[in-house]
């Protein structure tokens, strides 16, 4: 409806996957007392035995992560009868605590975290990361051979703290307060000796400095250098692509912080950094990695069968994380009632799977950085420029909410971080990834219970790169982007993704990624008289099928893109029939859709396509548009009247208002034209 804004990532709690965690309040509440364990786990807890206190947190761990149970844990003080076992003299009674606490976390949502953080368990979480720390380079080596070491129990530690700093404003400023910079980054330093605790302390790291100016102006030149040091690694794993990404990330952060001349060779380093990532062929290297787990665990268990020798505790597990992640998900990829990924549902000995896991982290990562490199956070008003042609109207303050497609066109990088981007090939790279992921990796993984964790991870990173491509499209030149030919090759690419699959249409987020990416990129294309290239037949499919979406700024970005090519259409010949179908799929939504800000983007979209042009005017008499505008204006204008404060923000009203006041100077242009 007139603009259109750069998206800013915002991650969603707590995974590093991105799945939401499901509220405890949508937890079927009358269950907790049928069948629930808490009041004998929780009992078990007091145990002087530490074998016993162990056992409990355990299966406390692992029976919140069916999230139905956490309401009669949360009832019974769960959080305070756990708390004081972080401190416990066990070290495995410590982690298992630690672990509880984390999914309890991760399940049971934003609130249980706020509620958590209340209880005050940041004291005893800020007691044992200092003792861990403290502890790392002081354990004997009588104890290395142990399965419960100091880092095992730091690493639970640092995700439970994750967790709480993702969700809760309030954990972060007790962050702050409490100087846990210098636990995490202790952690963080522990990458030769303990990588899944340094990624996990980088996970949280990128996390707290996300916004967090109190911390920004605290640091000093020695958490740069130790980011930095990650950041000229030279390790070619997986793994410490991830860690050199996420350092990147709080680099990125933390930037304000440093000097221009810092700034520039710091923009440099990043921007190497996600190219670094963003390069590498997921597509071909996730098939070889499942190649090369299959051949080892074929030659280990010939190993073991030949030494006649089972352990029997692996396979067992095994079966149960398989069986745990099987049944987290539905049928549309999206999680009931379990959450995947939390505590130690990734086994140890798959190393190639987490390896790929990593790889796909890190470029997903890598694409959310980049997304908000793109974008500014309060932007002035002179940095907004007007696409419009509704903008007669003096009442309106620029813009509408986020909530539902706020429309404003994207700011241009600046000059130098434009020409970075450009050097290390960005844009090229998240061209690539907006066309991942590679039916070969995807089928590979469809056969594994334990590689289809990495489905839903790859289509992320093309919704990913999706937004970033919405987002840069703006700011780079056309032949950065592969030319007029690159540009339309990439714009009936995005097309055909919404007719991938069956569950594309059910995938809100990533039918949005894709609209305003598409929206974008034509809007380019017709700026710069590129011609567009979707037939007919194909626009009208891909359109009907935006329409059809819930999400209002997927039905928004799909209307802009009827506009868009229509206006462009309406200066050719022979267009006639085309302007047609646009002008009465149009019509139909601006008539018949039950949010005002769609209908007032299909009547925006229709004075763009139908505002000049021999072609527009014989496509316009044809569909009856001036009696059928006439015919819908007063009930717009009475349902704007109706709906309107209780409704919508005051900037979509003001939009709205807007498109009134050329609704009615749009009819008196159409009954002019009549008259001649």
């Amino acid at each position: 409806m007139g603009k259109t804004k750069n998206t800013k990532f915002k991650r969603p709690p707590f995974s590093p996957d991105g799945l939401a965690a499901t509220p405890v309040k949508q937890a079927v509440e009358e269950s907790e007392d049928e069948d629930c364990p808490a009041a004998e786990l929780l009992d078990k807890l007091q145990s002087p035995s530490a074998d016993v206190r162990e056992y409990a947190c355990a299966s406390i761990s692992r029976v919140v992560q069916q999230s139905q149970t956490i309401p009669g844990f949360l009832q019974r003080d769960a959080v305070r009868k756990i708390g004081p076992l972080l401190l416990d003299r066990s070290l495995p009674v410590r982690e298992t605590a630690a672990g509880a606490l984390r999914n309890l976390s991760a399940c049971g949502g934003p609130e249980v975290c706020e509620d958590m953080v209340r209880q005050d368990v940041l004291t005893s979480l800020s007691a044992l990361l200092r003792e861990c720390c403290a502890g790392f380079d002081l354990t004997s080596p009588a104890m290395k051979g142990q399965k419960h070491k100091v880092e095992d129990v730091a690493n639970e530690a640092v995700n439970l703290l994750w967790n709480l700093c993702e969700s809760s404003s309030t954990a972060v400023s007790v962050f702050n307060k409490s100087a846990l910079l210098d636990v995490l980054l202790h952690c963080l330093q522990r990458h030769p000796q303990n990588m899944e605790l340094a990624i996990s302390a980088a996970h949280c790291l990128h996390t707290v400095t996300e916004e967090n100016s109190e911390l920004v102006r605290s640091v000093n030149a020695g958490v740069f250098g130790i980011l930095d040091n990650i950041l000229s690694s030279t390790h070619t794993s997986m793994e410490y692509t991830l860690l050199r990404t996420l350092a990147a990330g709080s680099l990125w952060n933390l930037k304000s912080s440093l000097s221009s001349a810092q700034q520039s060779q710091t923009l440099t380093a990043l921007a190497a950094t996600l190219s670094q990532s963003l390069i590498l062929d997921a597509g071909a290297l996730i098939p070889e990695l499942w190649h090369a787990e299959s051949a080892r665990l074929s030659k280990e268990t010939t190993s073991a069968t030949e030494s006649d020798h089972t352990d029997e505790r692996p396979a067992e597990m095994e079966e149960d994380v398989r069986e745990e992640k099987m049944n987290g998900r539905k049928p549309n990829g999206q999680m009931s009632k379990t959450k995947s990924d939390i505590s130690d549902l990734l086994p140890r000995d798959r190393l190639e799977l987490r390896e790929a896991k990593a790889l796909l982290s890190a470029q997903q990562t890598s694409l959310e950085i980049i997304v908000n490199m793109c974008c500014s956070d309060e932007p002035s008003d002179d940095e907004w420029e007007e696409m419009s042609s509704s903008d007669e109207s003096e009442m309106c303050a620029d813009g509408m909410s986020d909530t539902n497609s706020s429309l404003f066109s994207p700011l241009c990088l600046s000059a130098e971080l434009h020409t970075i981007l450009l050097n290390h090939s960005i844009p090229q790279q998240v061209l690539k990834k907006a066309e991942f992921p590679s039916a070969a990796a995807l089928e590979l993984c469809s056969k594994n219970p334990f590689w289809k964790c990495l489905l839903k991870k790859m289509h992320r990173v093309q919704c990913r790169a999706l937004t970033c491509l919405h987002n840069i499209l703006s700011s780079m030149d056309t032949e950065s982007l592969g030319g007029a030919s690159g540009l339309q090759a990439v714009a009936l690419h995005l097309s055909s993704l919404v007719f991938s699959s069956a569950d594309v249409l059910k995938d809100e987020e990533f039918l949005e990624a894709v609209t305003s990416a598409l929206r974008s990129l034509l809007q380019i294309m017709a700026t710069k008289n590129i011609p567009q290239c979707m037939s007919p037949h194909q626009l009208m499919s891909f359109c009907e099928a935006a329409t059809s979406c819930e999400l209002v700024s997927v039905r928004v970005n799909a209307l802009a893109i009827l506009g868009i090519t229509g206006s462009s259409l309406a200066k050719e010949k022979n267009t006639e029939d085309t302007l047609q179908l646009i002008g009465n799929a149009l019509l139909n939504v601006a008539t018949k859709d039950t949010n005002l800000v769609v209908c007032g983007e299909a009547l925006d979209a229709l004075f763009d396509v139908f505002a000049d042009g021999d072609e527009a005017e014989k496509a316009g008499k044809n569909i009856n548009l001036l009696s059928s505008l006439k015919a819908l204006q007063p009930g717009f204008r009475a349902k704007l009247r109706k709906e309107g404060k209780g409704k919508y923000s005051p900037d979509q009203l003001c939009v709205l208002d807007n498109i009134r006041i050329n609704l009615k100077r749009f009819i008196g242009y159409l009954e002019n034209l009549q008259k001649k």
